[in-house]
């Protein structure tokens, strides 16, 4: 019998990392719409939705340049697991609190800042850790590979978990997202980080802080890309936390409908992902910021409103292509910066990307009732379309190119070094 030999970049610690994105991203895409339909089941209004999401978005902003510096002063899987088990207890108890029906707003506000405390750690971690696990000519087929298994999670997630909250309440699913927690901490605890490079002494937390902030500003295409998403996933984050939901319930018939449009967003992103795995575009962020253009449609469909089926079409289409920017900005943060500064200018893609979240929640509210839900909705449009074009003006964007990578050698670990020992760093 022949036995299927696995890649030589897909090693242990992949393979973990995969499995483990998979068991949360079922959990938290169902979690995300229970925690909306949590607080408007107990009587909250368009204004109380995006004050939990605001909870949940403004510690992430606060503490993701600390986790970003711990992460890489720390081993990467520690930060993790100890992410992960925060979450786990916050999701818990919000669970908990749902079920019993003693859930209040302050209540709910606070569960979802730790959730919030506990990502702000957890992500600068994980990018770190993911590209520091696979080199070589595949690394774009890796990321599109582990991307299409998170996204493929979501899909079900999403699906699973608008079904779930209409038959049984949201309470039952958040128990569910804190139980794929505890699994995901778990799978992660096994995590080999004996070939990372030992850290030489260096000057404290803050001196890491400004190292990583010199290599962020110092790269003007990933300073501009970085303040255009601000933008967009400001504008983004407000109409899938708060107006999305909202014109489900209004016009589109509860949860059910909106966690297919989202599961249609899933879908689309693992459309995109299966292209990537054979698509590897020459000039990576030139394509990838092309593909940004296409965002702008869930919140022109939310403001018409167009029926599940329409929205569900838009949502596609956004999936695809998000994941061929998400691939492509990936390749190039993982062939430009230094394995060691990872963590740290992950942390400073993240808080960039993230700063006005918590403002654009908040604020979506109170511009519903200023302005208008469908004009709010038409505004962020026209607002990710020109942000995007702005960025196309940096020539570092247009021209920066794919280059070729060393194979990476057989009998290792996916990450460049044999999986028995310890190994330089990677050039």
């Amino acid at each position: 019998m022949t036995l299927v030999r696995r890649p030589d970049w897909a090693g242990r610690n992949y393979q973990l990392l995969t499995a483990a994105a998979i068991v949360t991203n079922l959990g938290t895409h169902g979690a995300l719409i229970a925690a909306a339909f949590a607080v408007i089941q107990s009587g909250g209004d368009g204004g109380d939705v995006g004050l939990v999401a605001m909870a949940r978005t403004l510690p992430l902003v606060l503490f993701l340049l600390i986790g970003g510096a711990i992460a890489d002063r720390v081993p990467r899987h520690r930060v993790m697991v100890a992410a992960n088990a925060l979450n786990c207890v916050s999701q818990a108890v919000f669970a908990v609190l749902v079920l019993t029906g003693e859930a209040r707003l302050w209540h709910m506000m606070l569960l979802t800042a730790l959730c919030g405390t506990g990502q702000a750690f957890f992500s600068p971690a994980a990018e770190g850790m993911l590209m520091s696990s696979v080199s070589g000519e595949q690394v774009s087929r890796a990321f599109a590979l582990f991307r299409m298994s998170m996204h493929g999670a979501g899909i079900g997630g999403a699906a699973l978990g608008g079904a779930l909250i209409t038959a049984f309440g949201p309470g039952w699913v958040l128990a569910i997202d804190a139980a794929a927690f505890a699994v995901a901490g778990g799978l992660r605890a096994f995590l080999d980080v004996r070939h990372m490079p030992e850290r030489a002494p260096g000057g404290g937390l803050l001196a890491d802080l400004r190292e990583g902030w010199d290599e962020f500003v110092g790269r003007p295409w990933l300073w501009s890309i970085v303040a255009q998403f601000s933008v967009v996933v400001a504008l983004v984050g407000a109409a899938e936390s708060v107006y999305g939901p909202l014109v489900a319930r209004d016009a589109l018939g509860g949860a059910r409908p909106w966690g297919l449009a989202l599961a249609a967003y899933g879908v689309g992103t693992l459309g995109g992902a299966l292209l990537m795995v054979r698509w590897k575009p020459r000039r990576l962020l030139l394509v990838g910021t092309l593909c940004v253009f296409p965002i702008a449609l869930p919140s022109a469909a939310l403001a018409v409103p167009l029926d599940v089926r329409g929205l569900s079409a838009a949502m596609f289409v956004s999936g695809v292509a998000l994941e061929v920017f998400g691939v492509s900005w990936m390749t190039a943060m993982h062939q430009e910066i230094p394995e060691e500064k990872l963590s740290r200018v992950a942390a400073y893609d993240w808080f960039g990307s993230t700063a006005m979240l918590p403002l654009s929640t908040a604020l979506a509210g109170p511009a519903e009732a200023a302005f208008g839900r469908g004009t709010a909705l038409w505004g962020s449009s026209v607002i990710i379309v020109v942000a995007t074009a702005l960025v196309l003006l940096v020539p570092d964007v247009r021209n920066l190119t794919r280059r070729p990578a060393k194979p990476v050698a057989a009998g290792t670990d996916g990450a460049g070094v044999r999986s028995e020992e310890a190994a330089a760093p990677r050039p």
